[in-house]
């Protein structure tokens, strides 16, 4: 106990100790750890230093290095999942995980904490904020947490109300779904001179659906229809079997109402009743034949939603296989909700794609040709006691089509590499563009126009008579711009199902909301 080294921590080397030499610290210390792991258990401590490290006399080094060690190894545990991390949001697709919390999420490392905001183990004071792209698993888990979460401190960011947003996406989400999910199915086909198309959807919001199955096969039913009046045994086969296609797809779902017509062929045709009686027999499906008026009243329907609020006056045609029908619309200060109740003249030329490219022939169209076929449409205009729009301004008018055509126009106007519904129904073409995409295709022969992809080998002999069809109702009613619309009488047929059954009525569609319930919905007839 006199022993004038005793302060010091002795350093075993063949268990015996050095004397009072000076050494550096790091060895010191690591022999010191090396002794208290060899001593025996049984070694009794001495007085007042149990376990040699509370001892009376302070220890010739600091506790710095040894505190930075304990610190640094609760990180790791915490980064490896232990101890009482907050949690963090998932690593984004491809990023590896990080053990150091700074390292695992970026956005906290980058606001650089300093040392006297950090608690004494490292950690921020204040938790990570949300990124605004979190979005919770489930809405479940949403909506059970939303009333016990925690409100962020003064000054921090918009954490809640990224959170609220992501919370009101799921909300949307299962909204939309249960609702699709409950709402009935309508059947609409059509079943022209050209096509077969049939489309099943379900009301959404007032004057849309959400389609939930469509069919559409080219079967020239009017073929040769112009020079005998019949049809002939070809056609109606095919017709036929693309209807059994669309009986099959009908009886596999539950649909709640259905309307299914037929036009300009069928009404043609001297056979046009014998046919539709074998239609029935053969697929069971009941068409009807519908007359012009109703045709054209069902093409304003499924394009109303395409006539913008600043429009006071518009024409819309559409080209079909064996007829065109054309409306003239004029809109006054008081808009219905039904567009229809606007047509003020209407027509239906006894002429389509189909009809006019067999009298003049539509392979081989040379300009001369094309010119006869449109002086021809342009003689049947005449006759139509319709006058001019009479408004001055060009904002105020402008054309809508409806057929293929006008489509097939658009699609090779935007240089698409497949024809894509969704970039064509709806886009505008000036004057001047619709001019000179009716020139390009001139300029095509027929095998030029069947490789296109927008056009293809069914459709590359019609396209050229229904620009004929066009150009004539150009020069009849000039505009500065034309709206094209992949849409016609199967979505007027819809609309018109859904409405007069009332599925689009204020307060049938309601959110059920954090706060209670709402009704964002605007009133009926603003988006017809």
């Amino acid at each position: 106990m006199n022993d004038p080294d005793h302060g010091l921590r002795p350093s075993v080397s063949g268990g015996q100790a050095t004397g009072g030499q000076a050494r550096p610290k790091r060895p010191r210390r690591r022999k010191g750890k090396a002794k208290r792991a060899q001593a025996p258990a049984s070694a009794s401590p001495s007085p007042g230093n149990e376990s040699g490290r509370n001892g009376p006399e302070p220890r010739p080094q600091t506790d710095a290095p040894d505190g930075d060690a304990v610190r640094k190894r609760k990180r790791r545990r915490r980064g490896k999942g232990g101890g009482e991390a907050r949690p963090q949001s998932p690593p984004s697709a491809g990023q590896p995980v990080q053990s150091s919390p700074l390292q695992a999420n970026p956005e906290r490392a980058s606001r650089g904490k300093p040392h006297h905001q950090r608690s004494l183990q490292g950690r921020p004071l204040r938790g990570p904020e949300r990124s605004p792209a979190f979005v919770p698993p489930s809405a479940k888990e949403t909506s059970s947490s939303a009333a016990s979460h925690p409100v962020a401190p003064a000054g921090s960011r918009d954490r809640n109300g990224a959170r609220d947003r992501a919370r009101a996406a799921v909300s949307d989400a299962r909204h939309s779904e249960i609702h699709v999910n409950d709402a009935p199915l309508y059947a609409a086909l059509d079943l022209g001179t050209n096509n077969c198309r049939l489309l099943v959807a379900q009301p959404t919001r007032p004057g849309q659906f959400r389609v939930v199955d469509a069919f559409s096969r080219i079967v020239r039913l009017g073929e040769g229809l112009a020079a005998s009046g019949r049809l002939s045994d070809e056609a109606m086969d095919r017709s036929v079997e693309a209807l059994r296609v669309c009986a099959a797809k009908l009886k596999s779902r539950d649909i709640r109402r259905s309307r299914l017509i037929a036009t300009e062929a069928c009404r043609r045709a001297e056979n046009g009743e014998l046919f539709l009686a074998r239609v029935k027999a053969e697929t069971g499906l009941e068409l009807e034949i519908i007359n012009r008026e109703t045709e054209a009243r069902l093409a304003v329907s499924g394009c109303s939603s395409l006539v913008g609020r600043e429009a006071k006056s518009v024409v819309l045609f559409d080209i079909g296989g064996g007829s065109s029908e054309i409306a003239v619309i004029r809109i006054g200060e008081n808009r219905s909700s039904r567009l229809a109740n606007h047509i003020t003249h209407w027509t239906s030329l006894p002429v389509g794609v189909v009809t006019l490219s067999e009298r003049h022939g539509g392979r081989d169209v040379t300009p001369e040709s094309f010119a006869a076929m449109v002086r021809e449409v342009e003689a049947m205009l005449a006759g139509f006691d319709c006058p001019p729009h009479g408004h001055a301004a060009p904002e105020d008018f402008h054309l809508i089509g409806t057929s293929g055509t006008v489509t097939t126009l658009a699609g090779v106007h935007l240089d698409l590499p497949r024809y894509d519904r969704r970039m064509v129904d709806g886009v505008w073409l000036s004057d001047a563009e619709v001019s000179a995409m009716q020139a390009r295709l001139l300029s095509w022969d027929f095998s030029t126009r069947a490789a296109n992809p927008c056009i293809g080998p069914d459709r590359a002999d019609l396209v050229l008579a229904g620009c004929a069809i066009l150009e004539a109702i150009r020069n009849r009613w000039p505009a500065t711009r034309m709206r094209v619309a992949d849409r016609g009488l199967r979505e007027g047929l819809l609309t018109d199902m859904m409405a007069a059954d009332g599925v689009w009525r204020r307060g049938r569609f309601r959110r059920q909301g954090r706060g209670g319930t709402r009704n964002p919905d605007r009133p009926e007839g603003q988006q017809r």
